[in-house]
């Protein structure tokens, strides 16, 4: 073979007792040198290839990149190893096309520069690989069929597990209902004893006295007892509506009636009738802004609502307290709260304030049924509103109560 002209033989020598295939090119791409396991490798005589384009060994589709990264390299060459990670081809002079791995050096001799490719058919290896590669995804895909087959073994034991907790869970849920259910009818008969028992007495204890008051100048005294009896026979038919309301919320009888109304006749009636059970020096600010406010709601319930949290606030709080009405009326939704001055709710308690038949326990004392706050929580519910507090014991409570405003539903 011939090489550089210049100690020839010494360089043929040193080329021919390297096994694997060596090239060398110039900065144009023109092979300079071979050895003969190159010129084997790709089926050429000997030295067939000097004076051609290294182009000649490479495939067609490599070719529009290869003149680039040629040039990159060359301008900034250094010892590599060319692809690393991807699979590299040759082809021969008969066309066909064989893998390979190359590494490449860059050199200079007599002042100018070459490049020295280390050519290796990998055909064996790449062989092997594939071979590999079949024998991995044979497996992946016995794996897979397994796994899939185990999956549907899991799935249906699942479903079977799934079964038998969700009949478990049934007789759970029904033994804790039959628990709370009796829990519920204790508190009820507890509560309606307690609830009616005292009042009753005092109607019986007025009616007495009445009886025994005839002469002229005892109608005051007559008439004081015709007033307490009014008030125990009123306090009775509000714990009979209540739960009433409970009875027709729980069997979902609750009709509501949307209509057009002025909220300041709803606060003007309720706020009046709240007067009559103030304490002595107890006093409710009336809002602001509300005399021109059409509300599209259930009026009686808007009533209710304002009610139970007014006569709350005038029974938990002390004497000559003030309770605050605030009211922020808009186009889509209707705010209102009530604050007051009273005992608080302690902070234990206030995740079970609208529990049914739930009292905090500073309230225990007080007459109540523990079933308002349910009553209205239950009532929002329905009518997509909502009721929030905030409360700190001794110092007071502070509703919130929001309500849609249905204007757009009606035309008017």
């Amino acid at each position: 073979m011939k090489f550089f002209q210049q100690e020839e033989d010494v360089f043929s020598i040193l080329l021919e007792t390297i096994s694997e295939g060596i090239l060398v090119v110039d900065g144009k791409k023109n092979i300079v040198a071979t050895n003969s396991p190159l010129e084997g490798m790709f089926g050429y005589k000997e030295d067939e290839l000097l004076g051609k384009s290294i182009d000649v060994l490479i495939p067609d589709h490599y070719k529009h990149n290869h003149n680039e990264h040629f040039r990159n390299y060359y301008a900034k060459s250094s010892k590599r190893k060319m692809a690393a990670g991807r699979n590299l081809w040759g082809i021969r002079k008969d066309g066909t096309q064989l893998p390979v791995e190359i590494g490449l050096n860059p050199f200079t001799i007599y002042g100018k520069k070459f490049v020295i490719a280390l050519v290796m058919d990998v055909s064996l290896s790449r062989e092997a690989e594939n071979k590999i590669r079949h024998l991995n995804e044979a497996l992946e895909e016995k794996v897979k069929l397994r796994t899939g087959e185990l999956r549907a073994s899991v799935k249906q034991l699942e479903k079977e597990i799934k079964r038998r907790k969700d009949a478990e869970n049934k007789i759970k849920n029904a033994l804790q209902k039959e628990k709370e259910l009796n829990d519920l009818k204790t508190k009820f008969l507890s509560l309606v004893s307690h609830e009616f028992k005292t009042p009753l007495s005092n109607v019986l204890v007025s009616a007495t006295l009445i009886g025994k008051y005839t002469e002229a100048e005892q109608q005051e005294k007559r008439e004081k007892h015709l007033e307490a009896i009014k008030n125990k026979v009123r306090y009775l038919n509000n714990i009979l509506n209540d739960f009433l309301s409970v009875e027709r919320i729980d069997s979902g009888k609750v009709q509501y009636k949307y209509a057009p109304f002025n909220i300041s006749r709803v606060f003007n009636e309720v706020i009046y009738d709240a007067n009559m059970l103030l304490k002595t020096g107890q006093k409710i600010n009336f809002p602001k802004g509300v005399d021109n406010y059409i509300l599209y709601q259930d009026e009686k319930i808007l009533e209710l609502i304002l009610s139970n949290l007014v006569r709350n606030s005038i029974k938990y709080s002390p004497e000559h307290a003030v309770i605050d009405i605030e009211v922020k009326p808009g186009r889509e939704m209707f705010v209102f709260s009530v604050r007051d001055q009273g005992i608080g709710i302690p902070e234990e308690d206030q995740k079970y304030i609208f529990t049914r038949y739930f009292r905090a326990k500073n309230a225990l004392i007080d007459q109540g049924t523990g079933i308002g706050l349910n009553i209205v929580k239950s009532h929002l519910e329905n009518l997509d509103g909502e009721i929030n507090f905030v409360s700190e014991e001794g110092k007071g409570t502070t509703f919130t109560v929001k309500l849609p405003n249905h204007e757009n539903d009606f035309v008017h």
